[in-house]
């Protein structure tokens, strides 16, 4: 069984698979093609990611890959506690620059999609916490973009530790959103 709810972002989903668990611990299908498919979503994966970061308060986005490489993510937490945030930067979008975020964790078990026109960033809520994540497209550093976590225009609540976020040099310098030109289009379906 697999429950699919969606968010106040259309397309953006949580999807909490099924754990069955006795007194070993559990077992879960964090995929699988034919319940998506069952749950209305037609998604192709080609590449799986996992990131550790050490420290609570590490804080990784907004990130996002531009085409003819846009990338889709179904987001989970394979240990610790992360808050994962998607922001739509689909222009003429009518929630365009607008932003949903949603606490994953290996107790909960909830995952995140996020279809290829946002941005994805996540800060971690307790010491070595890792991130598993299906791709839809092959990382292409070309591609490759980041928008300001802390943008206020955006007004993302992160929850951050007394002492502030812990950051990468390219999300550091990363622009904010009114001097970013999106690369994708909002495409209204009927």
């Amino acid at each position: 069984m697999l429950d699919v709810q969606p968010t106040k972002l259309p397309g953006v989903m949580i999807i909490t698979p099924a754990r069955h668990g006795d007194h070993r611990g559990f077992f879960s299908e964090s995929w699988n093609v034919q319940a998506m498919r069952k749950a209305g979503l037609e998604i192709d994966f080609v590449q799986d990611n996992h990131s550790f970061s050490a420290a609570a308060g590490t804080v990784r986005g907004l990130h996002f890959q531009s085409p003819p490489h846009a990338q889709g993510k179904l987001v989970r937490c394979g240990r610790g506690t992360l808050y994962d945030v998607a922001v739509d930067i689909r222009v003429g979008s009518p929630t365009y620059g607008q932003w949903v975020g949603e606490e994953l964790s290996f107790e909960n078990g909830r995952q995140l999609w996020i279809p290829a026109g946002f941005l994805h960033g996540f800060v971690t809520r307790e010491p070595d916490t890792e991130i598993i994540y299906k791709c839809t497209d092959h990382y292409a550093p070309e591609c490759d973009g980041a928008v300001r976590f802390d943008d206020p225009d955006i007004g993302i609540n992160w929850g951050l530790p007394a002492g502030g976020a812990i950051l990468s040099p390219k999300d550091e310098a990363a622009p904010l959103l009114k001097d970013f030109k999106s690369p994708f289009t909002y495409e209204a379906t009927a």
